[in-house]
């Protein structure tokens, strides 16, 4: 276990927290069986069977490059069910997780830091992720800066300008603030000023621009857009790299036919990835197939960082 691992977990021990941090679902969804995500409703009037599924990917700058990398999964999607499915590009974590909690979305890949969230307050229910050969899965998180900044080290980012993606990612700001906060003792607003560019694929461009100083980022889309030619690695430089988190999750609304629920299941764990965009996209990242996960044991590093960073799931 290296250094800023150790400090990291001395940080979440240490630290005491309010009641209300503890992760909840909200009181529309039940969890009889202590798995952390919403049960499907026992009632048959209160579960859905939809005409056509929708399905949305975690935000990206250009939506329309995922259409076509998804393409083939979705069609693969819609034979197994037996329904069109919808590709639904959304603008932002927030927009995402409101669709699914007003039931005008099915099926979602949703960002790793959003999951405490979408689970809690949209009754997402995630089974799978995306995993290499051998079956490892995870990204780290990144802060990168630009050749010639001046900045050699996180201590250096003081005085500085620093994007982070969204407030409800874990890489793009939650796992960097809690660790900058525990190893280096920097805070936004305090030592540094906080930008925020919506999307991981913005702040690597804004600090390869030179838009910002730096920029705390996954490097699993850094890796992505490298290979793609959007920026060229050597107008990046990483300072710190943290230890590893779950990516992407995916999974479904809770109030999905049971039957429908296990065949969108199906339709992730027998899809063929070999010869598809699908594989040639998230293969830069060493991804190349799905495999199953759980909320409770794969998000316990992700609830904890939220914990640290006293954050609460408010769902109105």
């Amino acid at each position: 276990m290296t250094t800023r691992i150790v400090l990291l977990m001395a940080f979440l021990v240490s630290v005491s927290f309010p009641a209300h941090a503890v992760f909840q679902l909200d009181s529309r969804y039940q969890d009889n069986d202590g798995d952390l995500i919403a049960d499907i409703p026992t009632d048959p009037a209160e579960q859905v069977d939809p005409s056509t599924l929708i399905f949305a990917y975690t935000p990206v700058e250009d939506p329309a490059v995922y259409v076509d990398v998804w393409k083939e999964f979705l069609d693969h999607l819609s034979e197994v069910t037996g329904k069109p499915v919808q590709f639904f590009p959304v603008q932002s974590n927030a927009a995402q997780i409101e669709a699914m909690r007003a039931g005008r979305l099915h099926v979602a890949g949703v960002n790793t830091g959003s999951n405490p969230l979408a689970v809690a307050c949209a009754g997402y229910r995630p089974f799978t992720m995306m995993a290499s050969d051998d079956g490892s899965f995870g990204y780290e998180m990144e802060i990168l800066t630009y050749p010639g900044s001046g900045i050699e080290k996180p201590e250096d980012l003081k005085g500085r300008v620093v994007a982070f993606t969204s407030e409800t990612s874990n890489s793009g700001f939650k796992a960097p603030s809690a660790l900058l906060k525990s190893e280096f003792d920097l805070e936004r607003d305090r030592d540094f000023t906080a930008r925020f560019s919506g999307a991981h694929d913005n702040s690597i461009l804004g600090v390869a621009n030179k838009d910002y100083d730096a920029a705390a980022t996954a490097n699993s889309v850094k890796a992505r857009m490298i290979d793609r030619d959007v920026v060229r690695d050597d107008q990046l430089k990483v300072i710190y790299t943290s230890q590893t988190f779950p990516t992407t999750s995916f999974g479904v609304a809770h109030n999905l036919k049971p039957e429908l629920q296990d065949k969108i299941k199906e339709a992730f764990f027998s899809f063929d990835w070999e010869g598809t965009k699908l594989l040639e996209e998230f293969s830069k990242s060493g991804d190349t197939k799905f495999v199953p996960i759980t909320f409770k044991d794969d998000w316990a590093v992700v609830r904890q960082i939220d914990e640290a960073n006293g954050v609460t799931y408010s769902c109105n």
